[in-house]
């Protein structure tokens, strides 16, 4: 009798078995925020084919599907896939061959780091990046002299961490001619007392770039994207939307993806030369599955860190000092028509509250009578109170980050007044609806967590300012979420297919040592992923 047992009970098993329907990974006992319409939970969820089949309780879809793997969350936090809306993705691979000089304390650090690289390398020139001279007791600008001296032959050309000024050398300011009587539109040659310094700003390094002694090969930018890859996929990234590529690094990207030697789902903004606007306007949106190509990044003007940030009335630092219009206005409305009769968006850096308006008030005109174009502003960082409005139909792009990085010295640069609208998350949010959370990586740190951290707390990692800086601009930790999911997602016309956990999406998610959503605020920071899954794939 136990026999015959035995074998109905083995036999109602195969036959339950055999009546699921066949999944390729069955997910369960996971804290889920699926992040759908209503931000609901969930404990599990099947795939096949790399999408989402079904999402329930642990029961419901055990009941229902068998799969040929299973990953059990044991009652941890499961999120989509985090998307960084505004990064440099290929950038951040090509620091990581370059003098590496963020944190840097002083001047004199700077220097060490240089002759340590200079050491080890001994290059024929030197690239880094990362200074800040806010970070430094003597907050000014540096000045060559000291490089002119160490490296009298060898060109050394050293960018500031967000990438809107240089510190040149003279044998690299002699690559581009640059003298003291030299001008460019879009940029500026920093000189005092008569004499250069070596700084040039946004649109003046090109001078010094376009005689650069050598050029990155194929290899270095395989090298490059393979290892942002990893260090985004440990942090949770599982899209990045790269601000500015050029053709020949969106065709290397695609053939990456194609061979599956970069598994990172890339959302593509073409940097906006005339060159990229007659080829890609002609050629047409791409899409692929994990390749998006569709809007064009333009820079407005440059950042508030190096006073290139063009304000309405004068720096309050810097009296007469406006900043500057990295592309001057006609270029600006021509373009922005004639990306608006194609299915391309537009995408600008602004930063400065003229800047935004400048950028706004295209926008609103060549738009007007055409609906869904999301088109964005990148950071919208210092808006003017009757400038908001005209984000009602244009969404902000921003990276709140950048609010506990500059919060030390940015009412230095623009006053009590102009700080107010400054970094105001929420009031933008509430103009357009939605909100898309980047990090300008590596301009700041690649880590998504520190995004949500100064989306919601507005404090820097030692809990400063007690209380948070300018705490009516914060975001909710729903509203975070959604700004580095679903909204971010929706900017890149890519809601369909990712930024939730829901039936027809990509299987896109991380698992969380902690979950974000109730953990202390301080902790926020310091949690880990456990896996990063792509398209049903443990990466």
């Amino acid at each position: 009798m136990k026999k015959l047992l035995s074998i109905l009970t083995l036999f109602t098993i195969f036959a339950c078995q055999k009546d699921k329907q066949q999944a390729d990974l069955i997910v369960t006992n996971a804290n889920i925020y699926t992040v759908d319409n209503d931000f609901s939970k969930a404990e599990s969820f099947a795939v096949k084919n790399g999408k989402i089949i079904a999402v329930g309780s642990t029961s419901e879809i055990e009941g229902k599907y068998k799969a040929i793997d299973t990953l059990n969350a044991n009652g941890k936090t499961l999120l989509p896939g985090f998307i960084d809306a505004h990064c440099h993705f290929l950038g951040l691979g090509l620091d990581q061959l370059d003098v590496d000089l963020v944190g840097t304390e002083s001047f004199e650090d700077v220097i060490k780091r240089v002759l340590d690289f200079q050491n080890k390398k001994q290059q024929n020139y030197i690239v880094g990046r990362g200074w800040d001279q806010n970070d430094w007791e003597d907050k000014a600008f540096p000045n060559k002299k000291l490089l002119d001296k160490l490296f009298p032959k060898i060109p050394v050309a050293l960018t500031r961490i967000d990438g809107h000024a240089t510190l040149c050398n003279q044998a690299a300011l002699d690559l581009g001619n640059i003298t003291i009587n030299s001008k460019v539109e879009g940029g500026e040659v920093v000189i005092e007392n008569g004499e250069l310094t070596g700084v040039l700003v946004d649109k003046a390094v090109d001078m010094v770039w376009s005689n650069w002694p050598t050029e990155y090969t194929r290899e270095d930018f395989v090298e490059a994207l393979l290892v942002a890859q990893d260090m985004c996929f440990d942090l949770g990234l599982t899209t990045v939307d790269d601000a500015g590529l050029e053709q020949y690094a969106i065709e290397l990207i695609d053939s990456l993806q194609n061979t599956g030697d970069l598994k990172m789902r890339v959302y593509a903004m073409v940097s906006a030369s005339q060159d990229n606007l007659d080829y890609f306007l002609s050629k047409g949106t791409i899409k692929t599955d994990r390749l998006n190509v569709r809007s064009f990044k333009f820079y407005a003007d440059g950042a508030l860190g190096s006073r290139g940030a063009m304000l309405r009335e004068p720096y309050s630092d810097k009296p007469g000092h406006l900043g500057l219009m990295v592309t001057d206005l006609e270029t600006l409305n021509k373009s922005a028509e004639r990306i608006a009769n194609s299915e391309y968006q537009m995408n600008t850096h602004a930063i400065g509250d003229s800047a935004n308006r400048a950028v706004l008030e295209t926008y609103n005109k060549v738009l007007k009578g055409k609906k869904d174009r999301r088109w964005r502003v990148e950071h919208a960082q210092i808006v003017s109170e009757d400038d908001f409005e005209l984000y009602k139909n244009v969404m902000p792009s921003i990276q709140p980050t950048h609010a506990t990085s500059d919060m030390y010295w940015a009412e230095d640069r623009v006053g009590e007044e102009r700080i107010k609208g400054a970094y105001a998350y929420k009031q933008l949010l509430e103009a357009y609806g939605k909100v898309a959370l980047g990090t300008d990586f590596p301009v700041e740190r690649v880590s998504p967590f520190l995004t949500f951290y100064a989306a919601v707390a507005r404090q820097d990692l030692e809990h400063y300012p007690e209380g948070g800086f300018q705490m009516e601009n914060a975001l909710t930790r729903e509203e975070a979420l959604k700004g580095m999911t679903i909204w971010a997602a929706y900017s890149n016309f890519e809601e369909n297919e990712k930024g939730s956990i829901e039936v027809g999406k990509f299987a896109d998610f991380i698992i969380l040592d902690k979950d974000i959503m109730t953990v202390e605020a301080n902790e926020i920071p310091d949690i880990k992923v456990l896996k990063t899954v792509v398209g049903g794939e443990v990466q």
